[in-house]
């Protein structure tokens, strides 16, 4: 379905009917495996989104401010090394991530259109009316959608700087990224390039203590998907029931989030139509994120066919975007 919001904006929805059929899939595939797991996208209901945005601003959380850093300094030299007149951004949100690249496009004289993909049309939309303000004669074609299944249906291009920011790259698992690498590759031309966010290693401790702060915020980020699983599918989780629990895994290298039962319980999920038994202290993973070496992020890259142009990170090395093109 395409919507025409404005003269210069068009957004395509590729989103089902029976998503809710999808996530009970989903929940039930999830809640079957051993260890348990949730997937980490039904964090994001409205509060989800609100309880994220408090986390990025808690002292022990890192990576925004530090990719904000990265972003603010580079965004010129990036512009330059890529002739980007497009800017296609994965997991957009409402483009607070990428405005100092659309800034510096704009500024170069580069910027032609703006490319967001998000599972929310109404911050599709909204953000799109924005920066068409911000920027006249901006062409914005917006996709809403799954990223990880609906990029065959992004508008053909050329001269593309594709924007995964956030470090949503390291919430998959290795054949995941490997996976995702590759569809995307498929979809460069020539004259493309990535720019991907990603967290770097470092001290466990710094790790543990951006995921554990001290509000208590990511703990009730945590539990919110408990909350969006009741109110979507007919749950009876208690969220208070269990425990927010994020360690670093070294062998890994990964921070791994988990609920953990307090007691011995039984759960019944309407919509997905399975009861679910939790022992007293049984663990269930709801969210990898993954750190990154430059090295190992090379591999990666490599092995999708794709070569690391250029690696950015903040004056304490705590977090890196990276530039890389078609080999």
């Amino acid at each position: 379905m395409a919507t025409l919001a404005a003269p210069d904006i068009q957004i395509d929805s590729f989103l089902e009917e029976g998503s809710l059929d999808s996530m009970a899939a989903d929940i039930r595939a999830g809640l079957e495996r051993r260890p348990k797991e949730l997937p980490p996208k039904y964090f994001y209901d409205a509060r989800g989104s609100e309880l994220f945005d408090r986390i990025t601003e808690q002292p022990e959380y890192y990576p925004t401010r530090c990719e904000r850093a990265i972003l603010n300094r580079h965004a010129p030299t990036i512009v330059e090394l890529t002739g980007a007149r497009e800017l296609v951004e994965l997991g957009s949100g409402s483009a607070s991530k990428t405005r100092a690249l659309l800034y510096a496009m704009a500024g170069a004289g580069t910027l032609e259109r703006y490319v967001p993909v998000d599972v929310s049309e109404a911050v599709v939309e909204r953000s799109a009316l924005e920066l068409c303000e911000l920027y006249p004669g901006l062409r914005v074609h917006g996709l809403v959608g799954d990223f990880e299944r609906h990029l065959p249906h992004l508008p053909a291009g050329e001269h593309r700087l594709f924007a995964f920011l956030g470090g949503t790259f390291g919430n998959h698992f290795p054949e995941q990224r490997a996976t995702f690498l590759a569809s995307l590759r498929e979809l460069f031309g020539s004259g493309d390039f990535l720019l991907l966010g990603t967290d770097l290693r470092k001290d466990p401790a710094v790790l543990e203590a951006a995921y554990n702060d001290a509000a208590g915020v990511t703990s009730e980020f945590n539990r919110n998907v408990l909350r969006n699983v009741n109110t979507a599918l007919g749950g009876d989780f208690e969220p208070e029931a269990f425990e927010h629990r994020a360690v670093f895994d070294p062998d890994a290298s990964r921070i791994e989030m988990r609920l953990v039962a307090r007691a011995e319980q039984h759960v019944r999920i309407a919509a997905a139509g399975i009861e679910v038994h939790f022992a007293d202290g049984e663990e269930m993973l709801t969210e990898i994120s993954t750190k990154f070496t430059p090295e190992g992020l090379e591999e990666e890259l490599r092995t999708a066919g794709l070569g690391l142009e250029a690696l950015f990170t903040d004056e304490d090395g705590l977090f890196a975007v990276s530039l890389a093109r078609p080999l």
